[in-house]
């Protein structure tokens, strides 16, 4: 497992509160990782795709991103006094994913550290499109802070599906697994594996295989269901040695049962792999997986499988 040696935080300059910078240095702090301050920005109006372009216009995006410079400066002051080693970068590019995503490739980022939006209607925290683009495309870890502080001895959740389904892929739940315990290590915390089935797939499988005699009752049928996963489950979770009080296999819906168990075991934050391959071997993400990250109450950190390439254009789209 590579260790966290460049961090990209992405800065919202439209607001004062930056939960992500804090997490980002804290990370930064804990791992002795250099720490990236990175706003991306795009204005149409100022473009020149509209109207021909003019030096004028060009004058006018220089200026922008020279503010947005002073401003990362102004932000990154107080973190070196902290003796955390910071870069500062501001650059012309949209769309807004498109534009993390290349700089992130472009920098050889570790991971990416980006704020979500927060609901003061709700107790969750709103991912943007720009989240959900992030997830789908970035080939870097993806850590999406939600409005929250962390504990002194922070738990995270390695979500997990040791039966492969979906055909995803075997090494991203070792992946999963490391990077999380990497992590807790790194900062003092602990590490709790889950996973959930659901055990009306194997009764409505043998009740539409008609033509199968069902000899077994279907209590039976969820038995040998919950045998099979535990199977599974417990060879991965004794292979990366994850206590037995930590691991927990749950039967019933992800969207459901992962929000609740974080919930319990006072996650901080869910490590898990938003994307599986579909027949075309392309990534998606369903409307379980979109459920369950809209819900959970605590930080998001999304890894990619090692085959993923991204669909972003790596050369970069600044204005001339």
């Amino acid at each position: 497992m590579k260790e966290i040696t460049n961090i990209l935080a992405v800065i919202d300059p439209t607001t004062e509160d930056q939960p992500g910078i804090r997490r980002a240095s804290w990370l930064a702090k804990k791992t002795g990782a250099e720490l990236e301050l990175l706003i991306c920005y795009y204005n149409e109006y100022l473009s020149g795709d509209r109207l021909f372009d003019s030096p004028s216009l060009e004058k006018a995006r220089t200026e922008v991103i020279q503010n947005h410079e002073r401003h990362l400066e102004a932000l990154a002051e107080p973190l070196r006094a902290d003796g955390i080693t910071v870069k500062t970068s501001a650059v012309w590019d949209h769309p807004l994913h498109e534009g993390i995503v290349r700089h992130a490739v472009e920098t050889n980022a570790d991971i990416v550290i980006k704020d979500t939006h927060h609901h003061s209607a709700v107790t969750r925290a709103l991912l943007t499109n720009t989240d959900w683009n992030l997830i789908r495309t970035c080939p870097t870890r993806v850590w999406l802070v939600k409005p929250s502080q962390l504990s002194d001895s922070p738990v995270f959740v390695a979500a997990i599906d040791p039966m492969n389904q979906h055909d995803k892929p075997a090494a991203l739940d070792d992946e999963i697994l490391q990077l999380s315990k990497l992590l807790a290590d790194r900062v003092g915390g602990e590490v709790h594996a889950f996973h959930s089935y659901d055990p009306r797939i194997a009764v409505a499988t043998a009740t539409a295989n008609a033509y199968i005699p069902v000899s077994l009752p279907f209590d039976e049928i969820e038995q040998q269901m919950h045998e099979d996963h535990q199977k599974r489950f417990t060879e991965i979770t004794d292979f990366h040695r994850v206590d037995e009080d930590k691991a927990h296999l749950v039967a019933g819906l992800t969207h459901e049962e992962l929000p609740a168990i974080a919930e319990k075991v006072g996650a901080d934050v869910v490590v898990m792999g938003a994307v599986a391959r579909n027949r075309w071997k392309r990534l998606f993400i369903g409307a379980t997986a979109e459920r369950t990250l809209e819900y959970l109450p605590c930080d998001l950190l999304i890894v990619k499988p090692d085959w993923f390439k991204t669909p972003v254009g790596l050369e970069n789209h600044e204005a001339a």
